[in-house]
């Protein structure tokens, strides 16, 4: 049975990220920055083992070796990267960004 762990530095951006959302007015209301980054966070854990993956490029590696990432369509501005290791029917996601912070460094 494949599983989706969540590095402890991935949970305390996810945890940054509800707060971002609503300070830089993403979202004019907090509940509603909490249930994007649920809404995020559940289908990581739901869809991650049977979607497409591509070979991380190098500049990731900082991340940790061998990585691979799939990509979350949220909305029509914003996709999600999710890099992670698979190793024994586990995903281990080391970082999660989005197409304004990774774009520029996947081709």
């Amino acid at each position: 049975m494949k599983r989706v762990i969540v590095a402890p530095a991935v949970e305390d951006h996810l945890v940054e990220l509800i707060e971002i959302l609503y300070n830089k007015d993403y979202f004019g209301f907090k509940d509603e920055a909490i249930a994007y980054t649920y809404s995020l966070v559940s289908d990581i854990y739901d869809t991650l083992p049977n979607r497409a993956s591509k070979v991380a490029p190098p500049y990731f590696s900082r991340y940790g070796k061998d990585l691979y990432y799939s990509v979350f369509k949220k909305n029509d501005n914003t996709q999600w990267y999710v890099f992670f290791n698979y190793e024994n029917d586990i995903f281990y996601v080391r970082y999660i960004g989005n197409n304004h912070t990774c774009a520029q460094h996947i081709r």
